[in-house]
Order: C-alpha cells, then sequence, then structure tokens
C-alpha cells in the first residue's frame, strides 16, 4: 500500500535568495531519508513561497519491505568441546541473536564452516520513522544562520508558525520545530487570510491557488516572466528580464500581478547602466525598452495583491522610483564637476587591504605590470598608462558608493564626458572584465593589458599574505581572477608568458615570501586542467597533466600542446611509443645519475651520447642506430619545438619507435660494465628529452 505524503513549513517572510535552495533542500533530503529506511515512493515535488516551504512526494510505501538477515558467527570447531557440548562463544552469539543454539544454522564456505543465524529483520512502519526524518531534514537545511522566536528552543532561517505533516489522509503525531504537526495552512495574507484545512495531500496546490497563492515556485516563475513580457508588450516595448531578478521577484510574491509604470522623460539622459541599475537593484522592477534599444521610460513592477485600484499601485511604485532617479542625477552631476585625476588622487585613503596598502599603492603596481604587458601585445603605451593611473578614479565617485555593481563603467563614462581619448574610455570599464562566468572579455589591448595586470596584483598579493581561497571560501573571488586571466590569454591569442608575469608581480608586492610563483602556478595549473578538458573534445585527465608536465611557458602554448597530442595519439604509432617511453621513464627512474626533465628545452646543456665504437660489443649495431638517429631529430626538432609545430614535432618523434624497440630487443640496458651502461643510459636519457618536447608521454597510459 501506498500513501502520498506532505509537508509544509509555515514561515514568516523567508531570505528570496535562497528560498529556491532551501526548498531544493528539504525536498531531496526528504525523499533521500525515505530512501535511506528502504521506503519506496514516488515522484517529489517542492513547494516554496514567501511564508511557506513544502514537499509532496507520491505513493510512499507504508512500510520498508522486510529484509532477510544473516549473521556469522564463530567457527565450528571454536563453538563446540569434544563432547559436542556448545562452548561460551556458542552460547554468547546465540544470546546475541535472540535464539538457541540449536536454533542456529551452519554456514560451510571453502575456508571452513561457521554458526550462522538466519532471520528476517521488519522493515519500519513509515508512521513511526516520519517524525524524526523531518526533523533530521530540516536540520540539515543550508542555513548560515538560525534564529529563535519567543520562548521556545527551536531554530530557523525565520520565525515557523505552523507545520503541516500529513500521511495520506491522516495527519502523522508529530512535534518539529516544537510545533504540532496538523493539517491546517493558510492562503493569501490579504486575499484569503481564513486557515485552510487540508483533506489530502495531492490537493494542496490546487486549495492554495483557489486561495491566491501559487505555490511551486517553477509555476509561480513562468506565469510572472509571461505576465511581465506581456504588461510590457501591452506599453509598447520589451521588458529587460533578467534571470537572477526574476528568480528573486518569484521569491517574493505569492499572486504576482504586474503593472506598468513610467518615470520623467529628463531621466533618460543619464547612463543606461545607472538607470537600469536604479530600477532594477533598488526597486526589484523591470525596465522597459523600445524597439529602437533605447529605454522608454517605463518599467514594470510585480504586486503582490490584485488591487481593487492598480492606478494607485502604479502610483505608489512610481513616486518611490522618482527620489531614487533623482539621487543618482544628483551623483552623475557632481561627480562630473571633479576630473577622474581629482578623484584618483583620494585613492590613497582607501585601503585595498591592510598588509598590501592603498588603492593607490595598487594602482602603481597595476601600472608598471600593464605596461609591461601592454609592450608585448601592441598597447598604445600612452593611453595605457593613462588608463591605468585612472583605471580605479571611479571608486571615490558618489555613483559607484551607491551602486558598486557600475565600477569600470561608470570611469568609462566620466572619462568620455572629460573628453579623454576613446581607448583610455573603453580600457577603464574592460579591466574589471570578466566579471562573472560567461562574461565579455576586454576588446581592445589597452584593456586587456590592464585586466591582466589588475588581476594578477590581486592573485599574487592575496597569496603572499596567505589568504588562498580555503574550501567554498574565496572572499577576494581568486578563482573568478584566475579563470578571467586564462580566458583573455587564451580566447584573445596573447601568448605570455604566465610565470614571469607572476615573478615580476610578486616583486613589487610589499610582502615577499618564498616559493609563491610555485604555489601560483600549481593553483592557476588546477584551473587550466579544467579550462583544456572543457575547451579540447577529446582530451584526458591523462593527457592534460602529460602536457603540463612539460612545463609550457603560456596557457596558450598549452593549449596548442593539448590538440597537437590529442591529434597524435590517434595514429597508429602512438600506443607504441607511449609504452617505450614509460618503459625508458621506469628505467631512468631506478638509474643512478641525474635524468633532465621531460620537456626540457634543446639548449638546455644535456649531453649528447656519444656513438658506440664498432665491434666492442654485440649489440654494438643498434645502439648506433639509436644513436645517429637521435642525433638527427635533436637538430630536427628544435626548430619545430621553438616555432610550436607541435604536430609535425611529434610525427618526427614518431620515427624513434622502431629504434628504441630494436635498441631494447639487442641490448642490455644496465650492462655491468659501468662504461657501456653509463652510455646506453645517455641515450634513453636523450630519448626521453626528445620525446618530451611536447608533453610527459610516460604520463599516458601504455
Amino acid at each position: 500500500m501506498t500513501r502520498d505524503l506532505l509537508l509544509e513549513l509555515g514561515t514568516e517572510e523567508l531570505p528570496p535568495r535562497t528560498l529556491e535552495q532551501l526548498s531544493s533542500a528539504l525536498a531531496e533530503t526528504l525523499a533521500g531519508g525515505l530512501s535511506g529506511l528502504r521506503i519506496e515512493h514516488g515522484s517529489v515535488q517542492r513547494f516554496a513561497t514567501p511564508r511557506r516551504l513544502a514537499a509532496l512526494i507520491r505513493r510512499v510505501a507504508v512500510k520498508a519491505p522486510d529484509r532477510a538477515t544473516e549473521r556469522r558467527g564463530p567457527p565450528l570447531a571454536s563453538a563446540f568441546d569434544a563432547k559436542g557440548a556448545p562452548t561460551q562463544a556458542a552460547l554468547a552469539f546465540a544470546k546475541s541473536c535472540g535464539v538457541e543454539v540449536a536454533a542456529l544454522e551452519r554456514l560451510t564456505t571453502d575456508k571452513g564452516t561457521w554458526l550462522v543465524h538466519r532471520g528476517t529483520q521488519r522493515g519500519a512502519d513509515t508512521v513511526s520513522v516520519l517524525e524524526e526524518l523531518v526533523s533530521n531534514a530540516v536540520a540539515a537545511l543550508p542555513i548560515a544562520r538560525r534564529m529563535r522566536w519567543g520562548a521556545g528552543l527551536a531554530e530557523f532561517v525565520r520565525p515557523v508558525h505552523s507545520v503541516v505533516l500529513l500521511f495520506g489522509n491522516e495527519v502523522v503525531p508529530a512535534e518539529v520545530l516544537g510545533l504540532t504537526a496538523g493539517r491546517t495552512t493558510h492562503g493569501h495574507r490579504f486575499h484569503a487570510p481564513r486557515p485552510i484545512v487540508l483533506r489530502a495531500p495531492a490537493s494542496y496546490a490546487r486549495r492554495l491557488e483557489r486561495a491566491y497563492v501559487i505555490a511551486d515556485f517553477a509555476e509561480r516563475r513562468a506565469r510572472l516572466n509571461a505576465g511581465v513580457a506581456r504588461a510590457a508588450a501591452e506599453a509598447g516595448g520589451t521588458a529587460l528580464i533578467d534571470e537572477a531578478l526574476l528568480d528573486e521577484v518569484t521569491a517574493l510574491v505569492e499572486w504576482p500581478v504586474p503593472i506598468v509604470g513610467h518615470f520623467e522623460p529628463r531621466f533618460l539622459a543619464l547612463p543606461r547602466e545607472v538607470v537600469i541599475a536604479t530600477i532594477k537593484d533598488h526597486q526589484r522592477y523591470f525596465p522597459i525598452e523600445g524597439r529602437d534599444g533605447r529605454l522608454t521610460g517605463g518599467f514594470v513592477t510585480v504586486s503582490n495583491i490584485e488591487s481593487k485600484d492598480p492606478q494607485r499601485v502604479r502610483e505608489g511604485n512610481e513616486r518611490v522610483v522618482r527620489p531614487r532617479l533623482a539621487d543618482a542625477e544628483f551623483f552623475w552631476e557632481q561627480d562630473r564637476k571633479v576630473p577622474l585625476e581629482a578623484h584618483a588622487a583620494r585613492l590613497a585613503q582607501v585601503t585595498f587591504q591592510a598588509r598590501l596598502g592603498s588603492y593607490a599603492d595598487k594602482t602603481r603596481r597595476v601600472c608598471a605590470l600593464a605596461l609591461e604587458i601592454g609592450e608585448r601585445i601592441g598597447a598604445n603605451p600612452a593611453a595605457l598608462r593613462q588608463a591605468a593611473d585612472l583605471a580605479k578614479a571611479d571608486l571615490m565617485t558618489q555613483m559607484v558608493g551607491e551602486f558598486p555593481e557600475l565600477q569600470g563603467v561608470m570611469g568609462r563614462y566620466y572619462a568620455r564626458a572629460e573628453g579623454l581619448p576613446g581607448e583610455v574610455a573603453c580600457a577603464i570599464e574592460e579591466h574589471y572584465r570578466p566579471r562573472f562566468a560567461g562574461d565579455a572579455l576586454p576588446e581592445t589591448a589597452e584593456g586587456r593589458a590592464l585586466a591582466l595586470a589588475d588581476k594578477i596584483d590581486t592573485l599574487v598579493g592575496i597569496f603572499a599574505i596567505e589568504e588562498r581561497p580555503s574550501g567554498a571560501k574565496d572572499p577576494f573571488g581568486l578563482r573568478r581572477a584566475t579563470l578571467g586571466i586564462l580566458r583573455i590569454l587564451i580566447e584573445c591569442g596573447l601568448d605570455l608568458d604566465l610565470e614571469t608575469l607572476l615573478e615580476h608581480s610578486a616583486a613589487a608586492q610589499p610582502v615577499v615570501r618564498a616559493g609563491i610563483v610555485e604555489e601560483l602556478v600549481a593553483f592557476i595549473g588546477e584551473r587550466l586542467r579544467g579550462l583544456l578538458l572543457e575547451r579540447v573534445a577529446g582530451t584526458t585527465v591523462e593527457m592534460v597533466e602529460a602536457v603540463l608536465a612539460a612545463r609550457p611557458r603560456s596557457p596558450l602554448d598549452a593549449l596548442a600542446r593539448i590538440t597537437a597530442l590529442r591529434d597524435f595519439l590517434a595514429i597508429p604509432e602512438a600506443p607504441v611509443l607511449t609504452a617505450l617511453n614509460k618503459r625508458i621513464s621506469n628505467i631512468l627512474r631506478k638509474a643512478p645519475g641525474a635524468t633532465p626533465a621531460p620537456g626540457a628545452g634543446l639548449a638546455d646543456g644535456a649531453a649528447r651520447p656519444q656513438r658506440a665504437e664498432r665491434g666492442e660489443e654485440p649489440g654494438e649495431e643498434v645502439e648506433r642506430r639509436l644513436a645517429l638517429e637521435l642525433e638527427r631529430l635533436s637538430t630536427t626538432l628544435a626548430p619545430l619545438l621553438e616555432a610550436r609545430r607541435y604536430p609535425q614535432s611529434l610525427r618526427e618523434a614518431a620515427a624513434l619507435a622502431a629504434p628504441i624497440d630494436a635498441f631494447f630487443n639487442g641490448v642490455m640496458v644496465m650492462d655491468e660494465d659501468p662504461r657501456r651502461r653509463d652510455h646506453r643510459l645517455g641515450l634513453l636519457r636523450e630519448a626521453q628529452r626528445l620525446l618530451g618536447g611536447v608533453a610527459d608521454l610516460s604520463r599516458l597510459p601504455g
């Protein structure tokens, strides 16, 4: 037999930005608890409004199935004495199983015979475990800070005033958060404030909708989205519907009613981003733009009631937004009375980080590094220097003080209003890009140089003071900054030696710490691994590790190597060469003497092997052929690797497969004669170096 299960927590207004997360966690944890007890169930539906969290689980079994149990006891040899009487071990085992020794069975395996107790564990009645399951699910919710209310000891994200817990048509006798579970819920606070007595879980959503509550978050979101779009269209435009704002407004209302409002046309003279930020971030309204892509002066607000006088609701919202826009207008006018240079002069008064100095200190470091980068990527040095000096200036403006999300954007507007060169204005805004995953990248050379310098300085500085990210905590956004650096370098095709840039940035920091560059290379490498796996189809973790082991000096170089390696591994010679390289690595790892690191350059001073002298040993011919091939390839591969012609380099290196295989079959590498042994190890070291020019092939599966 099965029944539907309904849980609802009736609360005060829940935090809108975490509402959906709480709803998902409650439903998933409750369903997971049932599954953990082997209580079968059907689909799970979750509900979330500003004043309730609920979950409806269909077709929940009334009890868990019985389970056959088998418990092994002592070996038969120690269970009975010479007279066949049960020993203390057998008696104790039988007692722990709740039976007599005679009721125990025998279990025979190839290792011997044991006493065993076989029985049946009765499945739990669902009703009997629901109180504990619900309490555990509520306690496990991801709530950063819990609060208490009244005289009780219960804690939750907001005060809870009612609990509904129905299993089929029956109320489950349970106490949750200090409240006795029942079957009474409430509808809309104004449209349907009377209690609603629920007869069965299946009627929950339908009963609430009749009481002006759309309980299903996804359904309410879809209706709100369609309603806002329809209202904007009726007003002659298109609503700018931001997904995050749509989620937040959905979490703020139970019965969404879109209403169109307007503000004075004079505010349209403000920068577009300022108007949108005021309307969206401060008022939770949806701006309307016309067919020409310009704002119309209209907006859509979402009311939580169906007013008998919607005109008054409209006027109230228009009256609220007007002073917000007037404040923004005032900031715009006041900020422009002072040049950006004067704003920048006050950066010395603002601390970037206590141990890393002020924003003025950061600006000087970023400027020096940006000029170094700009020289390599063709940026205009004069424009870049000016942009770097003014990049953080808008942090001191009133507008950015009110709208922090507009930093950089307002710098561009103020620079243009001041008549500064276009590339300077663009670079000021672009240096914050990308701000988030999928965001646009800087389009100008000056913007790219400045964005890289700013992010590298932050990354190096915070690592220098040992405030690196830990777990989910990343207060300085270092993971995001690292991905931004990698995206700019790879997607913009900038072949920069990132390790050198890190070294120069570390030397400029007020806090100098040994080993920081190595830490940063490892930290960035972790992000680069994920990026390469994501961007290069057909790439494996082992392939990425092989490439990174060769220490490419730039992310763009790593991308070229991984692409070449992927294509190379598709040819027939690749598996053979990979296996031989692994064998070489194993031999050299155990051999005495230093072995060059895989991927070392041809000009790193590695000693070339000498040719074997004729007639000195039986394997002289294969040894000589390998030496000749190594000498030829050493000359051939050098220009290919220098030019980063990695596909051709790997194809040329494949020619080593036959002579190396013949070498292993024809000679004993670890010969008793030290001279022969050293010479043969030298050949293998040279082979390993040449084979590792693109990637360390020994890291690939053999």
